[in-house]
């Protein structure tokens, strides 16, 4: 079978999985970009393992009609931030639940639900909502996401225009083993804002979710999200940003748990002196693959870019990482750094990464780098010589292996709770 026969099946396959699945309702321009992301999507196709970027990950039960199931996890430790002062916004099975969120106001940023928004007339969201998404299908396809613009039910949207001093809190409930959820954010920082964005939960048995974020000159935006802890939940979620002259956009995710997660991470620079950092950490166990796979366009010069992602994996867990830094032409003195590092705790466990480089421009200092081990024998010894117990000295330097990817978290207090729920999850498996 050819190329051409390969896609087109990918595309008759597609367009017979959605023959009963129609857009959601809406005013009247948000009818029409759905559309329009519908038809982009028919065009490519949804994804499989035979495409390039997803050869490590199998889409199928992402994809699939009906997800499997989940059972709904009760965990017994407090959710995490709820020792931080926030707005919270919760949805359950990827519906706003009104009666446990917050009044949607704050000085400084205006809020609104993205199902309000898109069945608005007159709305700011009109000329954002999709825009990213569709940018970031070059020139890589990234069909998950234009399903998700094409069919979202909700989100939030939200338009800052000034110094939120109290982070937003975005809390996903999973109720129903059986639920589907789609959800769409988006985010505007006006010239000079700043905003922190913390996100948390399972969602849903399986959950689509894509985030855009438009990052003005001189904003700030900082973000933390935690996936988890439910044991069998699948979720495909997206992350969309341009980032403008002297804006720092920086974005952090710890996981822990699930069958099957792939965030994808896809950022333009487009401004000069601007900086973008992304980070992550994840904690897998038994049947679990995590796939982080990003892409950052320098675009404009003097610019900074880091990725530092960090996995720690048994039990048979699987990582995967795909990241890559584009330096277009005129993009001088580009500063970009990549790692991706994991660390087995077993030999059941694998790491898989493709790291690359694309540069144009002729001054720019680029670095990229991947390691898989184990656990350092000699650091090991040295602790157990002076009377630390062995599990002890293992979760000790297992955070510190996670300990340069939490760096990136700007706000300490932020960073604490993350660490206090790597080291539980570390607790919960002793032995």
């Amino acid at each position: 079978m050819t190329r051409a026969q390969m896609k087109q099946r990918k595309c008759d396959d597609t367009a017979a999985r959605l023959e009963d699945k129609a857009v959601p309702a809406g005013a009247a321009w948000a009818t029409d970009l759905r559309q329009q992301s519908l038809a982009r999507l028919l065009a490519m196709g949804l994804p499989t393992k035979r495409d390039e970027y997803w050869k490590w990950t199998d889409p199928a039960t992402l994809t699939a009609a009906v997800p499997n199931k989940a059972v709904v996890f009760d965990p017994k430790d407090v959710p995490i931030f709820d020792a931080i002062d926030r707005l919270k916004i919760v949805f359950v099975d990827g519906v706003f639940d009104a009666s446990a969120s917050d009044d949607f106001k704050g000085e400084g940023v205006e809020i609104s639900s993205l199902k309000d928004a898109l069945n608005t007339d007159i709305h700011w969201a009109k000329d954002s909502y999709g825009v990213l998404e569709h940018a970031g299908q070059t020139p890589v396809e990234r069909p998950l996401a234009a399903m998700n613009t094409a069919f979202a039910t909700d989100g939030v949207v939200i338009r800052v225009t000034g110094k939120v001093a109290k982070p937003i809190s975005i809390i996903y409930k999973h109720a129903d083993e059986s639920s589907d959820a789609i959800l769409h954010n988006l985010v505007k920082l006006e010239e000079g804002a700043e905003l922190t964005l913390l996100e948390n939960g399972p969602a849903a048995a399986r959950f689509n979710k894509v985030l855009e974020v438009e990052v003005a000159d001189g904003a700030s935006f900082h973000h933390v999200r935690a996936q988890g802890r439910d044991h069998e939940r699948r979720a495909a979620t997206h992350i969309f940003a341009r980032i403008g002259a002297n804006a720092l956009f920086k974005s952090f995710t710890m996981t822990a748990n699930g069958i099957l997660t792939r965030n994808e991470i896809v950022l333009e620079l487009v401004g000069d002196d601007s900086q973008a950092h992304v980070g992550g950490v994840c904690m897998g166990d038994g049947e679990f693959l995590h796939d982080d796979t990003v892409f950052i366009t320098h675009d404009a010069e003097r610019c900074e870019s880091r990725q530092v992602f960090k996995k720690v994996l048994r039990n048979g867990a699987t990582g995967v990482f795909q990241g890559k830094i584009l330096v277009k032409d005129g993009a001088q003195k580009t500063d970009g750094y990549q790692i991706s590092q994991s660390l087995l705790l077993d030999d059941d466990s694998q790491f898989l990464a493709k790291p690359e480089l694309e540069i144009y421009a002729d001054d720019v200092v680029c670095s990229h780098g991947s390691t898989t081990g184990a656990i350092d024998e000699e650091a090991l010894f040295y602790l157990k010589s002076r009377g630390v117990p062995t599990q002890e000295a293992t979760d000790l330097l297992t955070l510190a292996f996670l300990a340069e990817a939490i760096d990136e978290i700007a706000r300490e207090d932020i960073a604490a709770n993350v660490l206090e729920r790597l080291e539980a999850w570390l607790a919960r498996r002793k032995g």
